[in-house]
Order: structure tokens, then C-alpha cells, then sequence
């Protein structure tokens, strides 16, 4: 048997259905004759971002693959695999062969080498019989512990190599149980704790842990704010639900966040990132995770417990129970006060019909109209990040895919394709502005092509609002954050549907006829002729 022949049926062993590739990469065929079906991106940082969505959207439980060219095609695809390394998403790199016999010798550019920082792990294939081990090793890696990109780089010709008789077994997830004397030491932490709320991470979501953290956030009448990426691990129509917090939040995560006594960290690294919960100083600490790396890391922590997120929920909860604890408050009340009061702030902002249109005008008419379906959302970086993120109601686990450790701008596209490769049945919607389809719209027709439904719209306000900060002189002198385009006609040019919409009373007709055309496979833009917005929620 050919590497190429065995990596491609190991891939299919491990329930992989999709190659999303940049040829020339000497896997595809093998994978084609094994049964996967190629996804050919325009651009490698967008054929990440495919795989990327199809294993984010599906908590790992389908992997995404991508498959680039060696030396261009793999250069080409740092920001996509950076991207999904800072967010923990696991996605198998194979890019193609690198010269034999020229490793550490300029100008020969080596994956391994030069994708360390931004891979969970990796190695160079360059032995036949090492192929068993290392696919082995690459799903362990994929499947336990951290989440991240894992790559393994093809050397000079070994997917011709005999590699001898198939002799690969699929990779079962190893979860970690926790120590009982940590999940005692922390239940007195957050027992006496007289306003405990919980910060959930993208952990509860690859944990399956949703049930698990609203029955300990019950139990503890403790509210729930999560991050960017854990965003729909907690059903936001709960009572306790504070909603998901990046620069922008809720009003409700700002006060809860402000006034808590006890924070509890679930599922969740505590990591000081600029698009993070921002956790005032005197609280103490308790936290979940499945990384030792994140212990102690950015705080002080008052107690820990090292473990999956749903055996350590499990854990906790039942200690909770044991002990007979009575919460002194119902939080739901609390929360619920300061939702109204929020919700009444910025009603104007949701039945606008100014124009230029109101972003979240728009927002607010499409999450009406997607009531009732089975629906999975992502937005751009920069303002529809901030837009999105406070006011759109994630009910369900993964019908949000939050993004933004990093904030690669057009990361959103891919994701968007890769989830409805991995999720046929869900109709699939991406938010973007014009600065980030001016990045990665090109792959438009790698959606077209490949028949992938996806609704796209573009807030077009002819400018990078939300830059002006250190740019005033440029600006004046300038107009440097200047925009133009008509994408529209783009993404008709492309083979897509579109359409644009310049008054908000021809937003939910123009809706209505696009989820007609992406029901058929045939993806469908609409360009907003959008204001520039700075008005975020933020307190």
C-alpha cells in the first residue's frame, strides 16, 4: 500500500468526509479513490478557515482536514491555522511534500519548523513506516485534552512509498476525571460565596457540557457570562444567562462581572486576551479546565480542578447536592431586572428605519426570521464582532460560532462554508463588513462551485469605522479608511445570488428570497448599505 493510500484511508476511518485541499498536493486523488469529497479553496488562509468550521461546528466530532501545496501553499495558510490555534480548534494540516534532503537550508521553508508556535503538534513524515504512528498520534492529539491544530508534513516523494499492509486502528478521546479533594476544596469556595457567576469557555462546548454547567449554575444561582468562543455553551434565554462579553457585552455580564464576590472559570483558559471577559481585581478564584498550562497562569486561583469539563460539572454539582446547599438569592430576578432596563435602552437602535441602514435594525429583523429553524451564525472580526456578539441570542450549543483570540479579518467565510459542509441540514449565516470581504471574497465561488448554501451579508458603510484611532492625520489628509466597492455585482460575477439593500423595509423580502436560494445550494449574498456605527455596548 501507497502513504498516500493509507493516510487516506486512516482519514476515513476516523470519519473524516471532507479533503478541503489547494492542489498540487499528491493526497487528493488517494483521498477522491477513498471517498472524500475535495473542497478546492482560492486562497489557503480560507481552505483553514473550511476546516475550521467543519470541526468548530461540530465540537470535533467530524475533523476538518486541509490539504495545501508544499513551500507557497503552506506559507499561505499561517493566518488561517493561527487563527484556529488561538481559538483551540483542532484541524489536520497536511501539506505537501517539502524537498528531501534540504531541511535548515535557505530558502527551503519548513512547516514544522515554522508552524510550531501555532500547532498543538507536529511532525515531518519521512519514513514509510512511521505513517501508522503518526496518524495515530496526529487524532490523539486532535481528540484529547487542549484543543489545536495538529500538522504533518509530507517529505520529498513518500506518498508514493510502500508503507506494507493497512495497519491503522482509529483514536479513541481520552477525558480526564477530577481529583475529589479538588471538587471539596472547590465547592467551599463558591458555597461561601455570597455573588458567585460563572465564566464559560468554548471547554463546555467540545465537553458536552451544556446540561452540566445550567445544573451547577442552578445550584448556585450563580450567573453565567461566557466568552466569545464558548458563546451558546449557555442557553442565553435562561434566567441566569449574562450573555457572551468580548470589548462588547450585554449590560447585565458589565454590572454581574463588576459586583461578583467569586468567579468560577469553567471550560475556560482565564486567559488576559484583548477580546476576553475583563476580570476586576478581589474576586476569588475557582477554576475548570483540562490544561495544567492554564492553572495559576493569568490568576491567582483560590482553587482548581484539573479535568473535562463535563466530569468536572458532574463532580462538583454532586457535591453541591451532598452538602444540602439552600443559594440565599434568586439571581434570575436580579439578572432579569437589568436585562429590561437594557433591552428598553437600546430598543430605538432595533426598529430604526433610518438610512443609511442600522446594523442592528437588520440584525434583530434576521434573527426574527430565523426563529424556528435550525440555525448557525458566525460574524467577522471588528464591528459586526461587537454588533453581534451582545444582542444575538444563542438558545442551543453551536448555532454560534463565536471567534476572536485572534481576530484574523475574512476568518468568518471559511468557518461559515465548513459549517454547512459539516451541518447540511442547518442554514448557515455569515455577518461580514467591507473591509473583511475585501480580504477573502473571492472565495465566494469556492462556495458556488462547491454548492455551498451559505447566506452572506455584508454591511457595506464605504469605510473602516471602527479604525480611526491613531489614524486622525491620515484620515484628514487622506481619507485612509476609505472603502469602495460594489459587492453585489461581485458575488454575481462569482455565480452567487445577491442583492442590495438600501432602505431596511426591502431587508426582510430580499431575507426571505435568500434562504429560498441557499435551501437549493446556490449561496446568496446581501450588501447592506449600512451607516458607520461606534455605538456599542459597552459599560
Amino acid at each position: 500500500m501507497k502513504v498516500a493510500d493509507a493516510i487516506a484511508r486512516a482519514l476515513v476511518d476516523e470519519g473524516v468526509e471532507h479533503l478541503v485541499c489547494y492542489p498540487r498536493n499528491m493526497l487528493i486523488d488517494s483521498c477522491v479513490e477513498a471517498g472524500l469529497r475535495p473542497i478546492v479553496c482560492r486562497q489557503e488562509r480560507v481552505g483553514a478557515g473550511i476546516a475550521d468550521g467543519i470541526s468548530r461546528s461540530t465540537n470535533g466530532g467530524k475533523i476538518g482536514v486541509f490539504a495545501p501545496q508544499g513551500g507557497p501553499g503552506i506559507e499561505n495558510s499561517f493566518s488561517g491555522v493561527a487563527q484556529s490555534f488561538s481559538d483551540g480548534i483542532p484541524i489536520l494540516v497536511l501539506p505537501g511534500p517539502a524537498t528531501m534532503g534540504r531541511s535548515h537550508t535557505l530558502p527551503a521553508f519548513s512547516a514544522v519548523d515554522n508552524f510550531a508556535h501555532v500547532t498543538k503538534w507536529g511532525c515531518e513524515l519521512d519514513d514509510p513506516a512511521r505513517v501508522w504512528e503518526l496518524m495515530r498520534r496526529a487524532f490523539h492529539n486532535l481528540r484529547s485534552g487542549r484543543m489545536g491544530p495538529v500538522l504533518i508534513e509530507q517529505t520529498g516523494e513518500i506518498t508514493a512509498a510502500d508503507c506494507g499492509n493497512y495497519a491503522y486502528r482509529p483514536v479513541r478521546a481520552v477525558h480526564s476525571a477530577p481529583d475529589p479533594a479538588d471538587v471539596r476544596r472547590a465547592a467551599d469556595v463558591l458555597l461561601a460565596a455570597k455573588r458567585p457567576v460563572i465564566q464559560a469557555g468554548q471547554g463546555i462546548l467540545f465537553a458536552g457540557a451544556t446540561a452540566e454547567l445550567v445544573r451547577v449554575a442552578e445550584l448556585l444561582q450563580a450567573p453565567v457570562l461566557t466568552t466569545n468562543p464558548g458563546k451558546s455553551s449557555f442557553p442565553e434565554d435562561h434566567p441566569l444567562a449574562l450573555g457572551a462579553m468580548v470589548i462588547s457585552a450585554p449590560k447585565m455580564a458589565f454590572a454581574f462581572l463588576k459586583d461578583a464576590d467569586c468567579l468560577f472559570g469553567a471550560g475556560t483558559s482565564l486567559s488576559r486576551v484583548n477580546w476576553a471577559p475583563k476580570i476586576p481585581p478581589g474576586k476569588t478564584m475557582v477554576h475548570l479546565t483540562n490544561d495544567p498550562i492554564d492553572i495559576n497562569k493569568d490568576y491567582f486561583l483560590d482553587a482548581a480542578i484539573l479535568a473535562d469539563a463535563k466530569l468536572g460539572l458532574q463532580a462538583l454539582a454532586d457535591e453541591i447536592v451532598a452538602r444540602k446547599h439552600v443559594p440565599s438569592r434568586d439571581a434570575g430576578d436580579e439578572v432579569g431586572r437589568v436585562r429590561r432596563d437594557w433591552e428598553a435602552e437600546w430598543a430605538p437602535e432595533f426598529s430604526s428605519s433610518e438610512s443609511p441602514i442600522n446594523q442592528y435594525r437588520v440584525l434583530g429583523d434576521l434573527q426574527r426570521l430565523l426563529a424556528g429553524r435550525r440555525t448557525i451564525v458566525t460574524h467577522e472580526a471588528g464591528s459586526p464582532r461587537e454588533q453581534m456578539v451582545p444582542f444575538w441570542q444563542s438558545r442551543a450549543p453551536r448555532d454560534y460560532l463565536g471567534w476572536g483570540k485572534s481576530t484574523s479579518l475574512g476568518a468568518g467565510l471559511g468557518m461559515i462554508m465548513g459549517a454547512k459542509l459539516a451541518n447540511p441540514d442547518a442554514t448557515c449565516v455569515n455577518v461580514m463588513g467591507d473591509a473583511s470581504i475585501g480580504m477573502v471574497g473571492m472565495d465566494i465561488e469556492t462556495a458556488v462551485r462547491n454548492r455551498i448554501g451559505i447566506l452572506t451579508l455584508v454591511f457595506n458603510n464605504g469605510m473602516m469605522a471602527g479604525e480611526r484611532v491613531g489614524m486622525e492625520r491620515a484620515i484628514a489628509e487622506y481619507n485612509a479608511i476609505d472603502l469602495g466597492g460594489d459587492y453585489r455585482g461581485v458575488a454575481a460575477a462569482l455565480g452567487a445570488w445577491s442583492k442590495r439593500i438600501e432602505q431596511i423595509d426591502d431587508f426582510v423580502p430580499a431575507a426571505r428570497e435568500a434562504l429560498d436560494v441557499i435551501a437549493g445550494g446556490r449561496p446568496a449574498l446581501i450588501e447592506i448599505m449600512a451607516k458607520e456605527c461606534t455605538h456599542f455596548s459597552r459599560y
